[in-house]
């Protein structure tokens, strides 16, 4: 697969949706995620990331202006020993839950599938870092329907062993704006993961649509502690 340019990637799409972004950096030293929303609507654009325990949680900016919570407010990042869940809706408590129970990450989200939001039938992004004595895997997975057919969910999981240093992997939910808006195709993207938090949390922010962008939030986990940098960056202040 070939790598493309994330910062590319993000200029040349106006609408990704929401996106996860996992890897390695290139010293070899920290995992990596990020995890970004967009919104077109003001429900949707009336948002912003807050800490909650070791992960975060969307909030309405603006309490009066909420109008339906169901599906934009969630905790996108959770902590569970040494994984870290980061999905785009209410399935990181799924998997959470399931984990808890001994569940894999791709058992748990089995009683999940894409987003009733017809006629976009938004997919369901999710993905697992683990990180323990010094080692690091992850895995992806998407939940969508067959090609906008809601009768159908089609699973996909993709595990990475072993990351290469400087490698990630990006998912996103949608390939562009569009009515309806069409799913995310293929393998996650192959991208480039930088040493910097500071440097890679700039790129992503100002790469991604200044009129859909709403927030943005990064993490670097250290492999050999299991301790970790965050950045999060709300457009709504």
């Amino acid at each position: 697969m070939k790598m493309i340019s994330v910062s590319k990637e993000l200029q040349e799409n106006s609408y990704p949706g929401r996106g996860i972004i996992i890897g390695k950096t290139k010293d070899g030293s920290k995992a990596v995620t990020a995890y970004f929303i967009m919104g077109r609507s003001e429900n949707s654009r009336n948002r912003v990331f807050v800490t909650e325990d070791e992960g975060i949680r969307t909030q309405a900016f603006d309490p009066s202006k909420l109008s339906d919570p169901s599906l934009i407010i969630y905790a996108p990042v959770r902590v569970l020993g040494n994984f870290t869940i980061v999905t785009n809706g209410d399935q990181t408590d799924t998997v959470y839950d399931g984990m808890k129970q001994g569940m894999s990450f791709e058992e748990s989200l089995r009683s999940r599938e894409f987003e009733p939001d017809a006629p976009n039938y938004t997919p369901r992004i999710s993905g697992l870092l683990h990180v323990e004595n010094g080692s690091f895997n992850y895995a992806m997975s998407i939940l969508k329907s067959n090609n906008g057919n809601p009768d159908q969910c089609n699973r996909y999981t993709f595990a990475y062993s072993n990351p290469v240093n400087g490698e990630g992997h990006f998912i996103h939910t949608y390939m562009g704006d569009g009515n309806p808006l069409p799913s995310f195709e293929g393998e996650p993207e192959l991208v480039e993961i930088s040493d910097s938090i500071d440097e890679y949390t700039d790129m992503l922010w100002n790469s991604l649509n200044q009129d859909n962008k709403v927030s943005l939030f990064v993490r670097y986990i250290d492999i050999a502690t299991g301790k970790y940098e965050s950045k999060i960056v709300n457009k709504n202040k």
